[in-house]
């Protein structure tokens, strides 16, 4: 694998820590703000904003840019929010912080999909994106528990100080070791980048996106209160249960990698499949600490399994104009978060119980299953069609041959 995917994996460990790491502040950003928790909580939401907003939107405007310079420039855009974000003097000027911190992130792991994907051989690709996942996922074990520690310490201000440094390192990264070939601005450019979204079976492949992952957010966004409540943690032990769902997302990402590099669509039924019967454990594994602990590794594993295999998947059907529907699947990412959380809430809302989430997560997951057959049986009809017709336009040859 090209030393170039480690620069993506730096700037996609910095992304993923300042994404992550503001749940953790919470706390603390509201007491020194003079706010509520609920209000400082719109601070996550303004990320998730600029992150829906940003990734169509930037990969649409830097469409005719050389992607070498497009992952410098998007960069240095994620630094100026986060510097922004640890000098604002109130929330309305963090609010905007946020919201342009976010701007970026999509359109960077669109991107960089797209550059990793193309210094690899065919059959490496899917490990290529996960490679370049990885920095996203090392950072919810290592990154976002740091950048904790150093914002109660030192005051958060500094966390975002300290993302920021992690940011200029990518930028370093990027221009060492991306090569210049990657410079010239691609052929498509904007029309033909918002043609590839015209297609049905990129849309199918979102809708899958959104689904599969909103069955993660649905029980991810509540698993303090279980651990809390029905399997009987200490408040103070959440943060070491939350690494361990990283380390099993960095697991299954990995895992996920390899095995679509040899079955691109077996690996993501088989993960949607695996994030289900996960989902339907979760109230049993909860009557006790060490299968709850158990259970947030496997939810880590299981949710990430299909990660490289969407985005690639994704890219493929959009082959022709890759970047802005690789940008469009991170946006995907980010509705299946607030979607997820929302349904999640409903089930507890209702009174369902504490771990209800996780069964509305599996409901979520059957529904990911469904979209990606139906994706299925429209490239198998698809496939059968393109054939018919080739055969059909070799016949009057064939035909030609034997009358002369």
């Amino acid at each position: 694998m090209p030393l170039a995917l480690l620069a993506l994996a730096v700037g996609a460990f910095g992304i993923g820590t300042t994404e992550f790491v503001m749940m953790g502040l919470l706390p603390d950003v509201a007491d020194d703000l003079h706010i509520s928790i609920p209000t400082a909580g719109h601070l996550v939401s303004a990320y998730a904003l600029g992150v829906v907003i940003g990734a169509p939107l930037l990969a649409a405007v830097t469409a005719r840019m050389s992607r070498r310079t497009v992952l410098i420039a998007l960069m240095a855009l994620f630094v100026v929010g986060n510097a922004l974000s640890a000098f604002a003097p109130g929330n309305d000027s963090l609010l905007a912080a946020r919201f342009l911190s976010g701007l970026p992130h999509g359109a960077f792991f669109g991107v960089g999909a797209v550059v990793a994907t193309s210094m690899v051989a065919p059959e490496r690709k899917a490990r290529s994106v996960s490679l370049m996942f990885l920095g996203l996922t090392v950072a919810n074990i290592a990154g976002v528990p740091a950048a904790t520690l150093m914002g109660q310490h030192l005051g958060w201000r500094a966390t975002f100080l300290g993302v920021s440094v992690i940011g200029l390192a990518a930028i370093a990264s990027l221009a060492l070791l991306i090569p210049h070939d990657h410079a010239h601005a691609p052929s498509t450019g904007l029309r033909g980048e918002l043609a590839a979204l015209k297609s049905l079976p990129v849309w199918l492949a979102l809708g899958t996106t959104v689904a599969g992952f909103g069955a993660l957010f649905a029980a991810y966004s509540y698993v303090t209160p279980m651990l809390t409540g029905p399997a009987g943690f200490a408040e103070g032990s959440v943060t070491l249960l939350l690494a361990l769902f990283g380390v099993g997302a960095t697991a299954g990402n990995l895992l996920g990698g390899r095995l679509a590099d040899h079955s691109l669509r077996g690996t993501l039924f088989g993960g949607l499949a695996f994030l289900c019967a996960v989902l339907l454990l979760f109230p049993a594994l909860m009557r006790a600490q060490w299968s709850a602990a158990v259970a947030v590794t496997l939810l880590g594993m299981a949710a990430f399994i299909t990660g490289s295999p969407l985005q690639l998947m994704v890219m493929e059907k959009a082959s022709a104009a890759p970047s802005l529907a690789s940008s469009a699947n991170q946006a995907a990412f980010n509705l299946a978060n607030a979607g997820g959380a929302w349904i999640g809430g409903l089930a507890l809302a209702a009174g369902f119980g504490a771990t209800s989430p996780a069964l509305a997560g599996a409901v979520l997951a059957v529904l990911g299953l469904g979209v990606a057959s139906v994706a299925y049986a429209v490239d198998r009809r698809r496939s059968v069609a393109h054939l018919g017709r080739v055969v059909a336009s070799h016949v009057p040859e064939q035909q030609g041959a034997l009358h002369h």
